[in-house]
This record gives structure tokens, sequence and C-alpha cells, in this order.
């Protein structure tokens, strides 16, 4: 492990866009399109093994799961390490935030955070706790607040929390206004339909 860059950049690298298809094509996810180019671009794609940041031997795309020294995956090999652990996000995300009641947008952020920190860390923080008493904007606001990494702040994960957070947000759908159903007309509110002048 000595000899691998630590700078995250060793190997050959393999293309984000060709992954997500590959994923994207088996179906087994819930995790949308947006949030898999979030995960990816931010994670990156490699071929063969290097030391991420955290001082992890990873490949493929942050698959820190059965990593050889020496081996180069294929895009299928690393698509499939991918998808293994996406669905453990998700699992977690599902078991510990409500992810069956939140939006695809903030799932799919939710399991982005989840997959680069972990369960263990997300299913104690106040996020998930936020998520699990349904106060989705407040819980949104916590991505912030994960954007250190061995006691430093890394320019990289205060760039990916903020996307993070903007996926989040963009799944809160604005509360439609309750509709009386007083029989005025829509063109016309507070005059009866048939009064004399609507048309």
């Amino acid at each position: 492990m000595a000899n691998l860059a630590k700078t995250g950049f060793a190997g050959s690298v393999c293309a984000v866009g060709a992954i997500i298809a590959l994923v994207l094509g088996s179906g087994n996810v819930r995790t949308n399109e947006r949030g898999l180019e979030l995960i990816g671009n931010a994670e990156q794609c490699r071929r063969d093994p290097y030391v991420c940041p955290a001082g992890v031997l990873t490949d493929g795309i942050g698959n820190t799961q059965n990593v050889k020294p020496g081996t180069r995956k294929t895009d299928q090999q690393i698509a499939a390490d991918w998808e293994k652990n996406i669905l453990s996000a998700e699992k977690c995300v599902n078991a510990y935030a409500n992810g069956s009641k939140l939006s695809d947008n903030t799932f799919s952020a939710v399991t982005s955070i989840t997959f680069n920190v972990g369960c263990g860390a997300m299913q104690k923080s106040t996020m998930f706790w936020q998520l699990r008493q349904g106060h989705i904007v407040d819980a949104c606001q916590q991505f912030s607040r994960w954007t250190y990494a061995g006691g430093r702040q890394l320019p990289g994960l205060v760039k990916r929390r903020a996307e993070e957070k903007q996926l989040c947000l963009d799944g809160i759908k604005p509360e439609k206004p309750q509709k009386a159903d007083d029989g005025f007309g829509p063109l016309n509110p507070g005059t009866p339909p048939s009064a004399p002048g609507v048309f």
C-alpha cells in the first residue's frame, strides 16, 4: 500500500457515466440519476486501487470492500461493486431515516452522504433524527456540518455537501394551497359561476 498514491489519481480512470448507465440498467437501486452523478463525480472512478484522502485502500467508485492491490477492474466489476455499496447505503436510509417517505431527490441526497460517511455515523446523526421526525428542511440544512475529515475541512467535501443539500431541498415539494369547495369560479374568485358577468 505504501507505493500507492494518496491523491486518488493513481491508475487508469474509468467513465462515471458508463458505470451509472450499467447501474441504472440493472433497475435495482432507487437513487436517481442525479444522485448517482453526484456520488460518482465526487468519488471519481478508478480501475486500480489507490489510497483515498482518509487513508483507506479504495477502487472503482468509492469502493473499499475486498480491494486487492494490483487488481485492475472492468466496468462491469466496478458497477457491481458500486451497486452493492449504493444498496447498502439505501438500506441504511430506509431503516434509520424514513427513506420510504422521502422524495426521490431527498432520498438520493441522503443516500449520497450515507455512502460517503457510512451508516454507523449517519444513523446516530441529527440529520437522520430530523428525517425520522419528518423535519425535512431542517435535515437538509445538516449537510454543511459534514465537511471535515481527519480533523480538517476539505474543499471537496464542502462542494459535495452543497450539491447534496441542493438535491435534498429540490426534493421538497411546495405545499399546494388548500382549495375550498365553495362553488366560486376559478377565473373570478369570490364570484359564484352563475353570477352575471362571469364568462
